[in-house]
């Protein structure tokens, strides 16, 4: 109990002798917001290792962590219906992911949208290749933006295709 005591007496005699002895408000909306996103990260690559793992993905060299902090992840199945949208998709169009599961990512699209771009995305995407193209798509408000897309297609450990997976950012 005595040692308790000794240190609680020299943690005050610390506290006191600081010039500043508070923590602005205003710091605590920064820390909370960057523990939020590391926790965001950490789900979406959860879930997406589990898809990876249940799927039987071949390995490859994309570095999730980071590209989580930098860029949109999407993923849809084979039928180009949405199954994973990273969290940070919010910060890019608005959306959240439980909006576009089940949806094409044609919902991002409209009369901005380039007809010639999208016809090289279907034909990349039919041809099970991978793609990168910039394109004009629209947020959940109706702004128009430019979004760079880097499209892969996902084999299985037996060759087959799996999934197509995204990588998108504002261009």
């Amino acid at each position: 109990m005595n040692n308790f005591r000794q240190y609680e007496e020299a943690i005050a005699k610390y506290h006191n002798g600081l010039s500043v002895k508070t923590v602005p408000v205003s710091s605590w909306n920064f820390h909370n917001d960057f523990l939020g996103l590391m926790k965001n990260i950490f789900v979406d690559l959860s879930k997406l290792h589990a898809l990876s793992s249940q799927n039987k993905w071949i390995q490859n060299n994309w570095d999730l962590k980071t590209r989580l902090r930098e860029e949109v992840i999407i993923l849809t199945d084979t039928k180009l219906n949405i199954i994973f949208a990273s969290h940070n998709m919010i910060k890019m169009n608005g959306y959240v992911e439980a909006e576009v599961l089940g949806k094409k990512p044609k919902i991002f699209q409209g009369d901005a949208t380039d007809l010639t771009v999208s016809s090289e995305i279907r034909t990349a995407i039919s041809l099970q290749q991978p793609f990168e193209k910039t394109v004009m798509n629209y947020k959940k408000n109706g702004d128009v933006y430019a979004c760079l897309i880097k499209g892969f297609p996902v084999f299985n450990t037996k060759g087959q295709l799996s999934h197509y997976i995204a990588f998108e950012k504002a261009a």
